[in-house]
Parts: structure tokens; C-alpha cells; sequence
């Protein structure tokens, strides 16, 4: 079952076309990348799919129920991290949750519960400190606590690692993991890396068109191409290389690239004939980002 899907959306700001007819769906249960550089028009989505814009033109929907701007009975199972969450610091953690879930009409007990569960969840049931002396990285995991409380269908989660040092990106991606059992996950981001690590289906959102989109394993498939990479002990071995074979790339000092592994073979008997000292050779498989800069021609 589809989740989210946006089809044909449009949106201008003056006389720039931010959004040209995007269209992609997000299954149920799924972490699902939204990936563009800055600029590309993710925040700008996202809005629209909470409601908070108006688009000029196409349909979004939220486990089939239309989203409109200024109507927020569809919008009440999104649940929203923005990339710099916002507090009450001089709140406790469990302090903020069972305030959200007082706003949300929730009983005491009810709220209490929920509050207990989440922070387990994202590691800060032992916090008793105010939030004003929370690091970056906890705050983005009360975010994703706060985002969860009510239980929404969808978590739409802007750029939620950006800023985050690497101990913290790994922590709250795999925060974004665990919390697919509880809703689907749309995961804005302009760091490919994150997307491989955790994403299951990805859309690429470039100049405000999606450019492509499907299943992480089949985006992979879709660039099968390897490179090697060849580090030699002397800088005149790796010259006459360079001018024995005119496909080679010299990479600096005695570093030498292959992007026709199947002349690999080739390589290597006249490396073994010559008796040339390797140091390092290392066989590279493409990236997503490597597909990325393909897609949109840089």
C-alpha cells in the first residue's frame, strides 16, 4: 500500500517554477530517501505535504486521503522533524512530551505511557537535565520522539543529519530505521551516503523534477560500471604504463585509474612480465552519488 503519493505537483514562488510536475510515491513501512542538493525543492514538497503551502497544481495524498493547504484533518497523521527542531528548554524531556500529548488531548496516563516508550526509544529515558543543555544530537532524537507521539502514519524528517557529527549521524539513522515500525519514514537529505546506508526506495529531485526514482537495489543496478585504482612503487613504472595503455588516468604521484576493468587482465601480464612493484590495487564499485552527478550531468 502506498503511504504518500504525490502526483503531477507544481509550485512557483514569483517567477521562479520551484516544483515541475513532481510525481513519486512512498510505500507503507518503507525509509524513503528524498534526495537533492540544496536548493532543489525538498523543504518546499514537504510543506506541501503537511499542508503548509499551497501547491499550483496536481494532487498529494496521505494514505488516500487528500491533503489540502489550510485543511488539517489529513495532516494530523504527519508527523514532522524540521532540521533545527525547536523547544521549550527550560523543559525536561518527558516534561516537553507529555506537554505535546496535553496539547494533542491525551489523558495523563495515556500521555505519561507514550512519553516513557518514546524516550526509551531514542535513548534518553535517563535525561533529567533541561533541554537547554541538550548537544545537537539530542535534540534531533527528542525531535524524533516529539514527531512520533501521536502516532502518525507518516514521519517526514527535513534534513535530519546534516549538522550532525559522525557518532550522532549513525545514532539517529539508526533511530530512522527503527522507527518504520511504527510509521513510514521520508527522509530528506542531500548526503547520498545516509540514503545508502538506510534508505529502501529513493527519489532523486534535481532543478525541481524528479529525475529518477525506484528501489534502492534497482537504483544500484542501474550503474554497474567499476573502477580500479593501481598505486605503484616507482613514478617510471607507472609512466610507462601510462604510456603503454592511452586508457589509463594518472591520479598523481604513482596512482593510476582503470575505468575499463575488463582490461584488467591485460594490466596485470604486462605488470607480471615487466616485473613492476605494485603497492596497492583496489577494485571500486559505483556509488549512488556517482549515479547522482550522472543523472544530473556534473
Amino acid at each position: 500500500m502506498e503511504m504518500l503519493t504525490l502526483s503531477h505537483v507544481a509550485k512557483r514562488f514569483g517567477e521562479k517554477q520551484v516544483l515541475k510536475d513532481v510525481s513519486f510515491s512512498v510505500p507503507e513501512h518503507t525509509v524513503f530517501g528524498f534526495v537533492g542538493k540544496n536548493g532543489a525543492g525538498k523543504t518546499t514538497a514537504m510543506k506541501l505535504i503537511l499542508g503548509l503551502l499551497a501547491s499550483d497544481g496536481g494532487e498529494i495524498s496521505v494514505n488516500g486521503t487528500p491533503i489540502c493547504y489550510g485543511n488539517g484533518s489529513a495532516s494530523q497523521s504527519v508527523g514532522y522533524l524540521p532540521d533545527v527542531p525547536e523547544f521549550y528548554d527550560y523543559m525536561t524531556p518527558e516534561e516537553y512530551l507529555c506537554f505535546c500529548g496535553e496539547i494533542a488531548g491525551m489523558s495523563k496516563r495515556e500521555r505519561k505511557a507514550r512519553s516513557e516508550e518514546l524516550l526509551r526509544l531514542v535513548g534518553l529515558e535517563q535525561e533529567t537535565r533541561r533541554i537547554q543543555g541538550f548537544s545537537r544530537g539530542m535534540k534531533q532524537r527528542l525531535g524524533i520522539a516529539q514527531a512520533l507521539f501521536c502516532r502518525p502514519r507518516l514521519l517526514i524528517c527535513d534534513e535530519p543529519t546534516s549538522a550532525l557529527d559522525p557518532v550522532g549521524r549513525r545514532e539517529l539513522l539508526d533511530l530512522l530505521v527503527n522507527a518504520k515500525e511504527q510509521a513510514t519514514v521520508l527522509f530528506s537529505t542531500h548526503i547520498l551516503s545516509d540514503v545508502e546506508q538506510i534508505c529502501d526506495e529513493i527519489a532523486f529531485l534535481h532543478e525541481g523534477k524528479i529525475v529518477m526514482q525506484g528501489p534502492l537495489e534497482k537504483m544500484r543496478k542501474k550503474r554497474k560500471d567499476t573502477l580500479a585504482e593501481l598505486e605503484l612503487e616507482r613514478k617510471e613504472d607507472a609512466e610507462f604504463l601510462l604510456s603503454e595503455f592511452p586508457f589509463l588516468e594518472s591520479l598523481g604521484r604513482n596512482r593510476i585509474l582503470l575505468r575499463e576493468t575488463e582490461r584488467l587482465p591485460e594490466l596485470l601480464r604486462v605488470i607480471a612480465d615487466r616485473r613492476l612493484s605494485i603497492l596497492c590495487l583496489e577494485r571500486q564499485e559505483a556509488t549512488l552519488e556517482d549515479l547522482f552527478l550522472e543523472v544530473v550531468g556534473e
